[in-house]
């Protein structure tokens, strides 16, 4: 039994959460045991589930307090393990799991860079500047393996120009397709959303933080709805910005055409029965599963440029603009995408996504030779 310790800081319903829930529910789990380290002590949305199926889901203290952190990390460490593998999904801050997990003997030693957080790391404070130089040096010391989701994310941790003692890798995430093959009732989702039957429906999928530009995304909505009457918005996810922005749909006139689901076990559902188009205008990414998931449920989709290209599968779906664009440039875009004929059927997208590099089993292949130490 490879014992493999997951340093995630939480299992909500977000883009890394799903997708190491994915790796947990296909891994080999006669070869593998997968614990959570989360931080806090919230509930999370994944903990049942993750129980379930043999994982531990291990709490510790929150990095807010980060000596405190260090202590708690390292005596986690002693008490649960040995560990074969620690893998570190905390982007910089993952400096901290490489030392511990190499001061605890810990022979595989990921850290893994699923952002690319390149625009906010320049604008840094001196302080910030200092964290990120010695979580860098930490990781550089003493993880053995990089992985990363993308070319984008892994230029924000492993830069081209750095050597690194270590190999690097990129693994693209693997999504469940086989909500996305199941029937849905149109009529049925929007009635249930108290959305009319004949609304446009442009939606989103994301936490609701910075990064995910939902600000903007509300002036593109307002715009959107002087050209598009029937325009309705779709916002799934949560998140500690959510109030503010449900805020500011309300200041910029669109609040009485938005609809917030919260955190959502029915995404697949929701993007097949309710919307009709994906709104995505992020300040930075990675490679966002939801971008696969919309895909495959053959939406067209809006994006940032600041979104990697990998994430291109059905590439008549996607179009890409600035965020220094004007809101009214991203909503005519969108309007003329939305109301146009769909381009291909979601049958069809799905299967273009399982023959892709994100077909539903791949990157968990991918892992197992990675903690097994066969790649």
């Amino acid at each position: 039994m490879i014992r493999i310790l997951q340093v995630v800081g939480g299992l909500n319903r977000a883009g890394v959460e799903t997708w190491l829930m994915h790796v947990l529910r296909n891994i080999d789990r006669e070869r593998f045991r997968m614990d959570f380290l989360v931080h806090g002590q919230e509930k999370y949305a994944y903990e049942d589930e993750a129980k379930q199926l043999g994982a531990r889901v291990i709490r510790c203290l929150h990095p807010n307090r980060p000596w405190a952190y260090f202590r708690d990390l390292g005596r986690i460490l002693q008490e649960y393990g040995p560990y074969d593998v620690v893998h570190g999904h905390l982007h910089h801050f993952s400096g901290i799991a490489m030392l511990l997990a190499h001061r605890a003997k810990v022979p595989v030693r990921i850290a893994h860079s699923h952002v690319d957080t390149r625009i906010v790391d320049a604008n840094r404070v001196l302080l910030r500047g200092e964290y990120l130089g010695m979580m860098s040096w930490w990781i550089k010391r003493h993880a053995t393996l990089g992985l990363c989701a993308s070319d984008l994310a892994r230029e924000s941790l492993f830069p081209l120009g750095a050597s690194f003692p270590f190999p690097i890798r990129t693994i693209y995430y693997s999504v469940d397709l086989r909500p996305f093959s199941l029937a849905v009732d149109r009529k049925q989702v929007r009635r249930e959303l108290k959305i009319p039957s004949d609304a446009v429906v442009f939606g989103h999928v994301g936490r609701f933080e910075h990064q995910k530009n939902h600000m903007f995304f509300a002036e593109i909505a307002r715009e959107v709805l002087k050209s598009e009457p029937r325009a309705w918005f779709l916002m799934i996810g949560d998140g500690e910005l959510r109030e503010s922005v449900m805020q500011r749909f309300d200041a910029v006139g669109v609040g009485h055409r938005a609809c917030f689901t919260g955190v959502s076990n029915s995404v697949p559902r929701l993007m097949m029965g309710a919307m009709d188009l994906f709104l995505f205008p992020s300040i930075y990414e990675g490679l966002p599963v939801v971008l696969i998931e919309t895909q495959a449920a053959g939406l067209p989709c809006v994006i940032s440029n600041n979104i990697s290209g990998e994430g291109d599968v059905v590439h008549e779906l996607i179009q890409r603009l600035s965020i220094e664009e004007l809101p009214s440039v991203w909503a005519k875009a969108a309007v003329q995408a939305a109301v146009g004929a769909r381009c291909i059927s979601s049958p069809n997208a799905v299967e273009r996504v399982n023959a892709s590099r994100f077909g539903p089993l791949r990157s968990v292949r991918a892992v197992e030779q990675v903690y097994s130490r066969e790649a």
